[in-house]
């Protein structure tokens, strides 16, 4: 048994992952090679090599002939004999090679040939570990800045977040952990090139299937995402158990679970919203937290004209219109948000549109002031009577004044 090639081969495949049939193989085709290096050809080589003990034997196949023309093809009829006596013309003699006998050059490309097969293997099993990570998230250490770039090592191996990928206003340290999505694996022959990205709406995705059971289960789905990194995002979620709120699986006991993901996004802010297959409800959900009026929504040509009160026109619109632009890109459609003044103005609403509305509220507000008082008066005096019963508060008091003039005397 070939103990020492055994071991290595052991070795190599526990620290590289390469299977040992691989390099047995990158082996046999190292001696091939080293024999048509040495002979000037090697059509007639044979290998023979137990996969077990690793032990392995070199001969060349020759036919035998009465006259030999080419030598490492053909061998005598004489010599055959003298090998073995039952051989006759036309049987094909194996002759033994030793590998001590190869040149130095031959030696050396034959050395050369299973070093450049591990390498080979070694950068095909990273990318296969990494492809199949491909759309998912990956936890790296900052190793350091390339111009305005970041390496970064992913364990097997190192991986490049672009500038364009970065969150703007992120600055990252050396040896410290960050959660990168990756966006594309290319094999190329200096390795594995890992594109990955803290920008992405999928890095949210994928935190909140790590963070929240019911989306990984799939009991919760995440419908849409819609995201400004290092700003706001907002999702759209969706149950498929009645019994189950999707909003509130997502948030979390005390806002947990959005909270972790929240600091690994180092505080960018996070709207959940209910989906909805009406496109008025769910346009409605992702201008929150803006109340909205009315909406009005055209599927075909994916329109929405939505009207708004005055003192939310802000709120809805949000600082610089981010608020509108990722209820837009959530849900699909174009968004034109007006306000109550500007509704009527075009005619979306009725000119006394402000004054029936106030109209309205005045006279639910009297009818609920108005019950609240002939509730409040009933429940104030039942508790009143509960509370204070006549005749025990009289007992009550005679027996103190009994009391203390018992002491007086004492």
């Amino acid at each position: 048994m070939n103990t020492e090639l055994l071991e290595a081969l052991n070795i190599l495949e526990e620290e590289k992952e390469i299977s040992k049939e691989t390099l047995l193989d990158a082996i046999e085709n190292s001696l091939l090679n080293a024999c048509k290096n040495h002979f000037g050809k090697a059509d007639n080589i044979k290998v023979d090599m137990n996969r077990t003990t690793c032990e392995y034997q070199l001969y060349a196949e020759k036919v035998v002939v009465e006259e030999v023309e080419d030598k490492l093809e053909e061998i005598s009829y004489e010599d055959a004999k003298g090998i073995d006596s039952r051989y006759e013309l036309g049987d094909i003699v194996q002759i033994p090679i030793e590998s001590k006998s190869f040149g130095r050059i031959a030696t050396q490309n034959a050395k050369n040939l299973i070093l450049q097969k591990i390498r080979e293997e070694e950068r095909k099993v990273v990318y296969d570990q990494y492809f199949e990570k491909e759309k998912d998230i990956v936890t790296g250490i900052v190793q350091r800045y390339i111009g305005r770039n970041v390496s970064i090592n992913l364990g097997k191996a190192d991986a490049m977040l672009t500038e364009n990928e970065q969150v703007k206003g992120e600055v990252f340290k050396p040896t410290e952990r960050v959660k990168l999505y990756i966006v594309e694996v290319k094999n190329t022959t200096k390795g594995p090139k890992i594109l990955v990205s803290r920008t992405h709406p999928e890095l949210v995705k994928r935190l909140f299937e790590a963070e929240v059971t019911e989306v990984k289960d799939g009991i919760v789905e995440i419908k849409s995402i819609a995201r400004e990194a290092g700003s706001r995002t907002k999702i759209a979620v969706w149950s498929n158990d009645p019994d189950v709120d999707p909003v509130g699986a997502c948030v979390g006991l005390n806002g947990s679970r959005v909270n972790a993901i929240v600091n690994e996004l180092r505080g960018e802010k996070i709207d959940i919203i209910n989906w909805s297959d009406n496109p008025a409800i769910l346009i409605e959900n992702a201008l929150s937290p803006a109340k909205v009026i009315s909406v009005m929504a055209d599927p075909d040509d994916k329109t929405a004209g939505v009207i708004v009160p005055d003192y939310q026109l802000s709120l809805a619109i949000g600082k610089e219109g981010q608020n509108a632009r990722l209820a837009a890109r959530l849900t699909g459609y174009k968004i034109d948000i007006k306000s109550e003044t500007q509704a009527i103005e075009s005619g979306d609403l009725p000119e006394n549109y402000l004054e029936l509305s106030e109209g309205v509220y005045e006279e639910e507000y009297d009818a609920s002031y108005e019950e609240y008082e002939e509730n409040y008066e009933e429940n104030y005096e039942e508790g009143r009577e509960e509370t204070y019963p006549d005749d025990e508060y009289d007992v009550n008091y005679e027996e103190e004044i009994v009391f203390e003039e018992i002491d007086d005397e004492e």
